[in-house]
């Protein structure tokens, strides 16, 4: 039985990253909702959308490299 650990790693880090922004965002803006209403978690909402921008962009430049070096490797 062949073990592929980099698949294994891939999708660990993938549920970790998917667990880690649920967290963030149920836990966090519930918390926010019965502190200090449901207003203020609109507001928590936007901002955590504002500060996920950059990172998105970050990942995107990222995967973008990656296809470039895999395709410029192939050749």
């Amino acid at each position: 039985m062949a073990r592929d650990l980099n698949k294994y790693a891939s999708k660990t880090n993938r549920g970790l990253i998917i667990g880690g922004l649920a967290l963030l965002f149920v836990v966090g803006l519930g918390l926010i909702t019965l502190f200090y209403g449901p207003q203020a978690a609109l507001v928590g909402f936007l901002c955590l959308l504002g500060g996920l921008v950059p990172i998105g962009l970050v990942a995107l430049a990222m995967v973008g490299l990656n296809a470039v070096v895999k395709k410029i490797k192939k050749e």
